[in-house]
């Protein structure tokens, strides 16, 4: 088989591709699309740990307190010592980083109409559930490898 049929291949390349359109449409606001990620997950719920943060984001410990200084830098995010437990910190999103996701939610979702522009209704949610259906089998079989 060739590597441009492999399925792999075709949904790691589709990734890619829609993340650099995303970076191309985000680099006026001066954001990338690593760190919308992590503001969009405050957006939905902030006041939770880093580790909660990493976890939801699909980022390490190391990756999100990179990401977090950045938008701690650009006043997106801030950092709060967690009273609960001393050894952690809380994540809250600012009123500067909630408008700026607010202005990136439909640039997004303007990407992503884009790329879907010629499938039905019907053939975006059958993608949508396909796709959740590879990303919850390959999950299953990290947690069985991981044992």
């Amino acid at each position: 088989m060739h590597i441009d049929d492999s399925l792999g291949f075709l949904i790691n390349h589709a990734g890619r591709r829609l993340t650099l359109l995303l970076a191309l449409r985000y680099q006026p606001h001066e954001i990338t699309t690593e760190q919308w990620s992590v503001l969009n997950r405050l957006y939905e719920q902030d006041g939770i740990t880093q580790k909660e943060l990493a976890r939801r984001s699909e980022k390490d410990q190391t990756n999100i307190t990179r990401i977090l200084d950045q938008l701690e830098r650009k006043g997106l995010a801030v950092r709060k010592a967690n009273e609960a437990d001393r050894r952690s910190f809380l994540t809250y999103i600012t009123p500067k980083g909630r408008e700026l996701n607010e202005t990136l939610l439909p640039i997004e979702q303007e990407v992503i109409q884009s790329v879907l522009g010629g499938m039905n209704t019907d053939d975006v949610a059958q993608l949508r559930r396909l796709l959740k259906q590879v990303t919850v089998a390959a999950e299953r079989t990290i947690e069985q490898l991981g044992e």
